[in-house]
């Protein structure tokens, strides 16, 4: 059970309701943001006391009915029910490092895949395998050294400080939040682990952007589609964006591709010529 991140999840979530939201009356003379805690306390069904221990860190860990409760009164999603679950400790526990092992079968199916531009990632954001078009997308991996393979610390720390944008991504902005949002459920899953503990302590220190995005303790955002690419050799690069869980790993597939006779597909198709040479970043 993490005290002090369970409280300040339920925090955040209790000050983004209003009052009407719950169908209670707003009143006047409302000093603090959101609900008041005694307002969630009597809408979960359980004492104020109690309520106020869990956001101040200082209460025991939660039933699951009493987390239920909760997460209804305070009329969570289902992945943020989820995520109150890990934080609380009564989510099933996961081995205590994230994988980085990509399944041989996974790995073969990148090379089979006909003009699909593919990836897999870890949960930590880590570019783990790749297919040739993955790499001439967006950059040769293989020459970097793993650090430098995390899309996390190159979207919030890489070469495209300023104005610049990951790869020229037409939804930077959209990416980094989800950065954010999947490294807060990753961390609760993996507490101690140091790849993973180390990674966010770093870009919470050095991104104020992450900084300010983390504190916000969001951990849903809404999926991503379609995407551009502006590309420094074919120019913009259109692709539906499909990004497929690996439950057994805790690992994601993330394919690019395009409709047949798409600029898009002509773009990939293009690229599968050039290879690496046209990549964004040369070693």
């Amino acid at each position: 059970m993490d005290k002090q991140e369970l409280g300040a999840f339920l925090r955040s979530r209790r000050e983004r309701l209003r009052p009407q939201d719950v169908g209670l009356p707003s009143g006047p003379r409302r000093r603090t943001p959101g609900l008041r805690r005694e307002e969630v306390a009597v809408l979960a069904h359980i004492s104020t006391e109690y309520y106020v221990r869990l956001e101040q860190g200082r209460a025991p860990r939660p039933s699951g009915d009493v987390l239920a409760a909760i997460a209804g009164a305070l009329r969570l999603t289902d992945t943020e029910s989820d995520h109150l679950h890990v934080l609380a400790g009564t989510a099933p526990n996961r081995t205590q490092l994230h994988r980085r092992d990509v399944r041989p079968s996974i790995l073969a199916l990148l090379e089979r895949l006909p003009q699909t531009a593919g990836f897999v990632m870890s949960a930590a954001f880590e570019v783990l395998a790749w297919n040739d078009l993955a790499a001439a997308l967006m950059e040769d991996f293989a020459p970097l050294a793993p650090e430098d393979r995390n899309l996390a610390r190159r979207s919030f720390l890489g070469p495209q400080r300023g104005d610049a944008t990951l790869y020229g991504i037409s939804d930077a902005a959209e990416f980094r939040l989800s950065v954010v949002t999947q490294l807060r459920t990753t961390l609760a899953r993996y507490p101690t682990d140091p790849a993973v503990t180390g990674l966010v302590g770093e870009l919470r220190d050095t991104s104020p952007d992450f900084a300010r995005l983390w504190e916000r303790h969001d951990v849903q955002t809404a999926p991503v589609l379609r995407k551009t690419f502006r590309h420094p050799a074919v120019g913009d690069v259109t692709v539906d964006c499909d990004t497929l869980t690996l439950t057994d790993r805790d690992q994601y597939l993330v394919l690019y591709t395009a409709p047949p006779g798409s600029p898009g597909a002509e773009a990939l198709a293009l690229l599968n010529v050039l290879g690496t040479q046209a990549s964004h970043y040369m070693p």
